[in-house]
C-alpha cells in the first residue's frame, strides 16, 4: 500500500527518508522560533529566582536565614509570579498552540478566556503554568547543551583550516598542531551532521509532545469510555434489529409474496386473453414479481446470504466473480470474526469495487483480507486514474461512517494517475 505522509514530526522521524523531506527544516524552524519565547521567560525566571541562590548559599554555609530584605524580595516576587503566571500562561499557550503546527499537523484547539476567577480554579490553567516554567527553565538549558554540540561539530569540521592558519594549536579534545592531525576530526565532524539533524528532530519532537500534553484541553476519560461503550451497544442493537428484520422478511413476507405471485400466475392461465380481467391480472402478476425481486434485494442488503453460507472470504470471492473487471482476492483469515465485522468488511469491499467499476476506469483490482494483531485489515487496490475524493460523493463518506461505527478507520490513497488504495482497519475484539 502507498503510505500516507506523516502528520507529525514523531512519525516522520521513524521514516528512512527523514533527511530528504521538509520535516528537518520544520523542526529547525520550531526550535528557532522557540528561542525568543524561552529566552524572555528564562530571563524572567532568573530575575525572580536568581536571589534564591545567595539565600540558599547563606543558609548552607552560615546556618542562618538570609537577610530580611532578601526574604521580603523573595516573598514578594513569588506572590507576583503566582498571581501573574495564570494570566501570562494564557497568552503563551495560545501562541504555542499555533506554533506547534510547525511539527504536528493535528489541531490543538484553544479554549476561550473563562474569566479571571475561573482561570485560577481550572486544572488546565495550572498545566499551562507548569508548561510556562518548563519552557523558561528546562528548554534554555537543553538548547544551550545542543548549541555547544553544534559548535563543537563546527569546530571539528573547520579544524584543518584553523590549524593551518593559527600560530597556536587548535584545541578540541587535545591540542592539534597541524592540518594532517585535524583531518580525521573534520571527517568525523562531517559524519556527525546527519546525527545532529536527527538531534534537531528529536529535540523538537520532545518539546512538541510536552506542549501537546500540557496544552490539550482536558478530556473526561470516564465519559469517553462510556460514550465508546454506548456506541458499541447501539451498533450491536442496530445489527440485531437488522437481523430480526431479515428473518421476518425472509421467513414471513417472502414466502407469502411467492405464494401470491404463483396464484396470480395460475389465475392468468385460467383467464382468457380477451377477457376484461386479463390485462389487470397481468399487471398485478408483473408487479408481484417485481416486488419479489425488490424484497430479495432488500433481504440481501441486510446481510447477504453468501456471507452466512460461505464466510467472509467466500462472499468476497463471489463479489469478485461478479465484478466487471478482473479482481484478485487474497484472504489470510484463520480465526472466526465477529458478525458485525464480517458484515462491515463485506460492504466495504462491495462499495469499493462498485466505485472502481463506476469511476476508476481501471483494468484490474486486488482485494486483500488479513489479520494484523487484533484487527481485520481490508485493502482494495485498483490501477485506475486515481483522484478519488470523498467530497465528490463517491460513497466513501458513507463507507467511512459505517467503518467508524464499529470503531474502525478508513485510509485512502488516491494520487492523480493512480493507483487508488482503500484500506480499512476493523477491530475484532469481542
Amino acid at each position: 500500500m502507498t503510505t500516507d505522509p506523516p502528520s507529525r514530526l514523531a512519525a516522520a522521524l521513524r521514516r528512512r527518508s527523514w533527511l530528504l523531506t521538509a520535516w528537518p527544516w520544520r523542526a529547525l524552524a520550531y526550535l528557532v522560533t522557540t528561542v525568543p519565547i524561552a529566552g524572555v521567560l528564562g530571563v524572567g525566571l532568573l530575575v525572580i529566582g536568581g536571589p534564591l541562590l545567595p539565600a540558599v548559599n547563606a543558609l548552607r554555609r552560615q546556618g542562618r536565614p538570609p537577610s530580611i530584605a532578601l526574604m521580603l524580595f523573595l516573598i514578594t516576587g513569588s506572590v507576583i509570579l503566582v498571581a501573574l503566571a495564570p494570566i501570562l500562561s494564557f497568552a503563551v499557550a495560545a501562541v504555542e498552540r499555533w506554533r506547534v503546527r510547525l511539527v504536528d499537523n493535528r489541531p490543538l484547539p484553544s479554549s476561550p478566556w473563562p474569566g479571571l476567577a475561573a482561570r485560577y480554579r481550572s486544572a488546565a490553567t495550572w498545566r499551562e503554568v507548569a508548561y510556562l516554567f518548563w519552557l523558561g527553565g528546562f528548554v534554555p538549558v537543553a538548547y544551550w547543551v545542543f548549541l555547544l554540540l553544534v559548535l563543537l561539530d563546527l569546530g571539528m569540521i573547520s579544524s584543518p583550516w584553523l590549524a593551518g592558519d593559527a600560530n597556536e594549536p587548535v584545541v578540541i579534545w587535545q591540542p592539534i598542531d597541524s592540518t594532517g592531525e585535524a583531518v580525521p576530526y573534520a571527517i568525523v565532524g562531517v559524519l556527525l551532521i546527519p546525527v545532529l539533524w536527527y538531534g534537531v528532530g528529536l529535540l523538537a519532537a520532545v518539546q512538541a509532545a510536552v506542549a501537546r500534553w500540557s496544552l490539550a484541553n482536558p478530556v473526561d476519560t470516564a465519559a469517553l469510555r462510556e460514550v465508546t461503550r454506548s456506541r458499541t451497544r447501539l451498533v450491536g442493537a442496530y445489527e440485531a434489529e437488522r437481523r430480526r428484520i431479515e428473518r421476518d422478511l425472509h421467513d414471513g413476507a417472502q414466502p407469502r409474496l411467492t405464494s401470491l405471485t404463483l396464484q396470480l400466475g395460475l389465475a392468468r392461465l385460467d383467464v382468457p386473453e380477451d377477457s376484461p380481467a386479463a390485462r389487470p391480472l397481468a399487471v398485478a402478476h408483473d408487479q408481484a414479481r417485481g416486488l419479489m425481486v425488490m424484497l430479495r434485494q432488500l433481504v440481501h442488503g441486510i446481510r447477504p446470504q453468501s456471507l452466512t453460507d460461505l464466510g467472509l472470504a467466500g462472499a468476497v470471492r463471489e463479489l469478485a466473480d461478479a465484478a466487471t473487471i478482473p479482481v484478485a482476492v487474497r484472504a489470510d483469515l484463520h480465526d472466526e470474526l465477529p458478525e458485525i465485522v464480517e458484515t462491515t468488511a463485506y460492504f466495504v469491499v462491495s462499495e469499493a469495487l462498485g466505485n472502481v467499476a463506476r469511476h476508476a476506469r481501471a483494468t484490474r483490482a486486488d482485494v486483500r483480507l488479513t489479520r494484523a494483531g487484533g484487527d481485520l485489515v481490508v485493502e482494495v487496490t485498483d490501477d485506475g486514474h486515481g483522484g478519488a475524493d470523498p467530497a465528490r460523493g463517491t460513497g466513501l463518506t458513507g463507507l467511512a461512517d459505517r467503518v467508524a461505527a464499529v470503531g474502525g478507520r478508513l485510509l485512502l490513497s488516491s494520487p492523480a494517475g493512480g493507483p487508488t488504495v482503500v484500506r480499512v482497519e476493523l477491530p475484532c475484539r469481542r
